[in-house]
This record gives C-alpha cells, structure tokens and sequence, in this order.
C-alpha cells in the first residue's frame, strides 16, 4: 500500500512464482515462471510511494545496516548478506558497501563487542539460552559487570527492540535480585539482605530477548513489553541458570557479591544526592533520564525545559539553542511529594532524574552553586494535564528546593493555545481570552480567520515552538515567585491542595465549587 512497484518472487517446491502490485493493487496476476533449480526462499523489490513519502525521501544506510545485524545477533547463526551501492553511503559514514553478517554466538558475541575494552567483574559473562515447546516462548541473554562505564539492558520481544524496557526485563530484574541475595545468605553475607536491582544492574550490560505467541505492548511504538506472562517466563528461566551459575563457581560469585555490595553501600552513602558532572557530547554516555544537555559547561545564561513525554521533547530539541537550552522530557505525571512517603521519594526514577540533571541535592543539602542552569523553566501543554503537572513540579520545588525558588530559578514557559491565520497573517493566542481579544483587534478585514487549537507542545513545529515558546526576546515566561508576605498561606494551600488529607481536598470544592465554569473534563 505504501509502495509504487511492489514485485515478489517466491521459489517454491522447485517452481518460481510471481506477482507485482502497484499502491496496494495487484498489477499482474499470480504468475508460474516454470522450474527452476538450486533455489528456494522469497525475494521482495519494493520502491516507496512519492506521493506519501515526498520525492526526496530515501533510505538511510546506516541504520537499515543496524537493524540488519541486530537480527543476525537475535537470530544467532542465521547468515544475514548485506548489500548497499557505495554512491549511498556518506563520507563520514562507516556503513559498509557488502557483508556477511554472521554469529554463531548470538548475543553474547554482540555483548563482547559493546563491551570490548572495559575491565570485567567475572571472568566469563552470565549467558544462556532457554526454548520452551508450545506457547510458553524462548529466553535468551547474555549479561557482564564492568568498572568504568554506566550499565545498560537492551532488550527485544521477538526482534523488536524494547528501549522502554517492561515486564521482561522486570523479570531479568527479580531474577538476578534475588538470585544475588539468596547467594549471599547461603555464604553468610549479612550485606547481601540491602541490594535492590539498580545495584544489580546499574554497572551491568545486559541483553535479553524473548519470543512469545501474540505479545502486548504499551503504546502504538512498541517501545515497552506488557505481557504479563513474559516476567514469570523471564524470571523463572534466567533465575533457575543463575542460582547453577553462582553456586558453580563460587570464586567468580563471591567477586560479584562483592561487588554489587559495595554499590548498595555507595547509594545507602549518597543516597539520590549524587552530583553529575556535564558529559560531553563526543562521549555519548547515558545522561539521567533523557537529558538532551547543553554544550556551554558554565551554568550562566544556560537554560532547562523541563517537558512531558517523549513527543514534546522531540520537537523542543529540534527548536532549542543548543549552546544554552537543555531539555529533559519526562514520562507523564511526577510523584506528588506533597502526599507521598520519604520511602516513595527516593524510589522515583523521575525524581532522581530530574535531581541528578540539575545537579544539586534537596532540602538543607541544596546548594544554588551546584545548580547546573541559570533558568530552570517548566514547559507543559496549554490544557488541563499540563496544569496538573506544573502543579507537581512547582510542589516539588516549594517542598524540596524552596531556595531554587527563593533565588529566582524557577520559571514557567507560557505556550499558546491557538494559532489564528488570515491570509498571510499568523498570529499566536494563549488562552480564550487572548483569542477573543486578537480576532476583534488584529483581524479587521475581510476574509475568513482559521482558527486551530494545539492539542499539545508534540504537535506544533519545532519552527513555531521557537518562535512562540522558546526563543529569547520572543517568549513570555512567567517567573515563580511566594513573596515573604504570602509564604504561610502558600504553604498551607499547598497542605490543602496537594497534601495526603483528602478531605481538605472536598472541602475546597465544596467551598468554590459554584465559581467554577468552562470544566475540561
């Protein structure tokens, strides 16, 4: 359907078939082309469709190359021949022209490789294979422990990379954890009883793949595993080959316990109070969350958005300055540190993220000369959910930095709402109000006026992001502020509000209740 010419060619039983299709529609009819020999498979040529793709649009090399050989290694054993003209390739492009992509080691060979260069835990890594008949599925892994780097897992559900991660790599997860802390109450490790899975895997890398019947994923992008079956699966097959791998080697095991021990005492040390130095782009390390950083290293002039989701921050790194504008999307809403327990606190991933990228700690330990960035800038959506989750960041601040505010840090971005266009004039409107406003002044003439609503920050262009959002000398931004006259009531409205007594919550809503109108539910 997405193709102008779409030929296939099946050899089969020793008869070569064949049919074309042009946007979907069969073009010939299912052809027999008679015997043919030393042959057998299927061979597809397609060209994609100028009317959907646009006339400049063209395969990249390099990471059709990439995929490619992530299956060789998923597929280990399987012989994967690759072939690109040369005249496609760039000239800073390492993209072969022709290669046999074969690994008889599967993931364990592409471990090797990522790993190639650092210093190993255990003399040989943890890795196996488990292929279970019927529905049940397959398992395979390969996982090391290095000094010198940060961990990763890259997983896959049947060849489909899951970066987001899910339920099997929870069960990959609960399986070292526990296999770790059993082997250490075995030696008498008292310690042992303190990792969790971060200290497991956090100077780890880990690969996993399963193939299971029907899976189910979160989100159209197939970003993260949801099957539930796929952790009991996980967890029952690589913990079983763990608690056999340690306890045959107890040499090798003793290191390991050993060393996941010390990272448990690190985090019991500094807790989610770790200071993170800027990484340079050419390093290309993991950064906290997904930290888009900026390149000037002093924190004066530089700038942090602080987005929800992947979707808005896609289009704020394309619109930002790069030299002083960071940006860290987060994923949906953060924990309301109003109402949640010290526990809960130092579990959030976000939390850590967001702490670990502006670089300062919380309550007495924050210091505004570790701050990273001069302006740390909150910019959500126009609507009901982004108010909600400025609501959270902004408590979070009042409760957890209160200085960062104090000293004038913290701002809020203010993106419009609408978009008004009349003939060749554009103009931008934050609210209703504002809208109401523009069309009585600015659009006199004639003509009709289109007026379109943003459904959020992912859907406007990067271009009008910028113009509207992010530009200096273009924006607004609101800048936080609790004046010295007004920090009691604040902080009883926010005890009220965001606080763990519901109660005070139905009280306010029944109090103003009445004044409420427009509702976005």
């Amino acid at each position: 359907a997405l193709s102008d010419l779409f030929e296939v060619e099946v050899a089969r039983d020793q008869t070569l078939y064949t049919q074309s299709y042009e946007r979907g529609t069969p073009k010939t009819k299912l052809e027999n082309k008679g015997r043919i020999q030393n042959r057998r498979g299927t061979k597809i040529t397609f060209h994609p469709d100028a009317e959907i793709f646009g006339k400049g649009a063209h395969f990249i090399p390099k990471r059709l190359y990439k995929m490619a050989r992530s299956k060789a290694y998923l597929f280990g054993g399987v012989e994967i021949r690759w072939s690109c003209a040369p005249s496609l390739i760039g000239e800073k492009d390492t993209t072969p022209a022709n290669e046999v992509l074969h690994f008889p080691g599967g993931l364990v060979d592409y471990l090797k490789i990522t790993i190639d260069g650092y210093d190993t835990v255990t003399a040989e890594p943890f890795v196996g294979k488990v292929s279970r008949a019927g529905s049940h599925g397959s398992v395979e892994w390969a996982i090391a422990w290095f000094g010198g780097g940060d961990g990763f897992v890259n997983s896959y559900c049947n060849t489909v990379p899951t970066v987001e991660g899910g339920t099997h790599e929870a069960g990959l997860r609960a399986a070292l954890t526990k296999g770790l802390k059993a082997y250490g109450d075995l030696v008498g490790n008292k310690k042992a009883s303190q990792i969790q899975a971060d200290d497991v895997l956090g100077t780890a890398g880990a690969m996993l793949s399963v193939f299971i019947r029907e899976p189910e994923f979160q989100g159209q992008t197939k970003e993260k595993l949801a099957s539930a079956e796929a952790q009991k699966l996980v967890e029952k097959a690589i913990g079983d080959h763990f608690d056999h791998w340690l306890t045959a080697a107890p040499q090798q095991a003793n290191k390991l316990l050993e060393w996941v021990v010390d990272r448990a005492d690190d985090r019991l040390r500094r807790r989610q109070e770790k200071d993170v130095a800027r990484k340079t782009a050419t390093r290309k390390l993991r950064l906290p969350g997904k930290l888009a950083d900026c390149s000037q290293s002093a924190a004066d002039g530089s700038e942090i958005f602080l987005v929800e989701g992947d979707s808005a921050g896609g289009s704020a790194k394309q619109a930002r300055d790069r030299a002083s504008q960071a940006i860290l999307p987060l994923r949906g809403k953060i924990l309301n540190v109003a109402s949640a327990s010290g526990a809960k606190l130092a579990q959030s991933q976000q939390i850590t993220d967001l702490m670990q990228a502006l670089g300062v700690r919380s309550g007495s330990h924050y210091r505004d000369e570790d701050l990273r960035y001069d302006k740390v800038i909150i910019m959500t959506d126009a609507d009901v959910d982004g108010a909600h989750i400025a609501s959270l960041l902004i408590t979070f601040f009042y409760r957890e930095m209160p200085k960062l505010i104090d000293e004038g840090h913290l701002y809020m971005a203010v993106p419009p709402l609408y978009k008004l266009t009349q003939g060749g004039k554009t103009l931008y409107a934050r609210d209703d109000a504002h809208k109401d406003e523009l069309l009585k002044k600015e659009f006199t003439g004639k003509g009709k006026v289109e007026v379109s609503r943003f459904k959020g920050l992912g859907e406007m262009m990067p271009a009008q992001l910028k113009e509207t959002t992010m530009a200096r000398g273009k924006r607004t931004l609101m800048r936080v502020v609790v004046p010295e006259s007004e920090v009691k009531e604040t902080s009883g409205a926010i005890e009220r509000l965001m606080g763990n007594k519901a109660e005070l919550r139905f009280q306010f809503i029944q109090e103003h209740a009445a004044f409420a109108h427009d509702l976005d539910i």
